[in-house]
């Protein structure tokens, strides 16, 4: 009779959701790379704080098959491009997105200032388009829909992400195998307090320090001032800002949806008077917190 009841609650209840970390790139074979003596450091603190990366990975989490929507996000977690708020921004996300049927791969990505990156600027672009990749890759065995496929970001994940969705025509690394032949191209973006423009006007100092120097051309300023990159073709996009945002000024992202506006892109955006930066998923900040309902909305009516 016991064995009877345990069998009737496994075949009733759906498994819990699968977790997994895959390395980016396989062995001697990370674009942009140079030995150092440099050291991977994660901080597990209130927030998992991961620096100088030196192993790039794709953790996968999957939500159970009887609620997969066929939807899957690249999670690019926020820290100035100086560290990952991996857990605050990133798998707790992953989480949240599995509790809706949406697959999620929390990127951890290589961040510019490593002493054992080549090209400061390119590896965290180099990392998010094979993260993208990878999903689409995988999409068959991980029950995901390789047309709804997309990418998020926080604060500077938020501007690797609108970076991977503007930049798209442009592969920044060259092929190493048969997962290089996916489509880079998100379907969607979701843009979280992100930083979006280089304008010294209204970026983050620290993001736009870690990513292009001090004193970068102001070529480079223009090309990863996202804004600037907007076409016609660039993904719909979900934007969530505070207007009190201290950190990383709201013109970034009023900036990115007069540009998506101006050609076309259906785009959906959120301003909140108070807020504050860094708030994830508002967990205790009352109607703030309903900010994760509305993006759930928005993915369940995407076309």
């Amino acid at each position: 009779m016991k064995l009877f009841s345990v069998l009737f609650l496994f075949l009733n209840f759906p498994m819990i959701a699968q977790i997994q970390t895959l390395p980016l790139w396989p062995k001697n074979k990370m674009p942009n790379y140079q030995q150092s003596d440099e050291r991977e450091e994660v901080n597990d603190g209130d927030i998992v704080w991961i620096s100088k990366v030196q192993q790039p990975t794709l953790e996968i989490y999957l939500p159970v098959t009887q609620t997969a929507t066929g939807q899957a996000v690249l999670i690019c977690p926020g820290g100035g491009y100086a560290g990952l708020a991996y857990d605050w921004e990133g798998t707790q996300i992953a989480k949240f997105l599995n509790s809706k049927g949406i697959a999620a791969g929390v990127l951890k990505y290589r961040l510019p200032l490593s002493a054992s990156v080549k090209e400061n600027f390119k590896a965290p672009l180099q990392d998010a388009q094979r993260g993208i990749r990878i999903l689409r890759a995988n999409a068959s065995s991980w029950n995901i829909d390789k047309n709804k496929v997309g990418v998020m970001g926080f604060s500077a994940g938020g501007h690797l992400a609108s970076t991977l969705g503007t930049h798209y025509q442009e592969e920044f690394y060259s092929a190493i195998d048969s997962t290089d032949s996916e489509e880079i191209r998100p379907d969607f973006m979701v843009l979280i307090y992100p930083v979006i423009s280089m304008d010294p006007a209204i970026t983050h100092k620290g993001s736009h320090d870690n990513l292009l120097g001090k004193d970068p051309k102001l070529s480079l300023e223009e090309e990863f001032s996202n804004e600037l990159q907007v076409t016609e073709n660039t993904p719909t996009t979900f934007i969530l800002h505070a207007s009190d945002d201290d950190v990383v000024p709201v013109e970034n992202s009023l900036r990115m949806y007069s540009a998506l506006q101006k050609d076309g892109v259906k785009t959906e955006m959120h301003i909140y008077p108070e807020g504050g930066h860094g708030f994830a998923l508002a967990n205790g900040m009352y109607y703030l917190e309903n900010w994760s309902a509305q993006l759930i909305d928005w993915l369940k009516n995407l076309k």
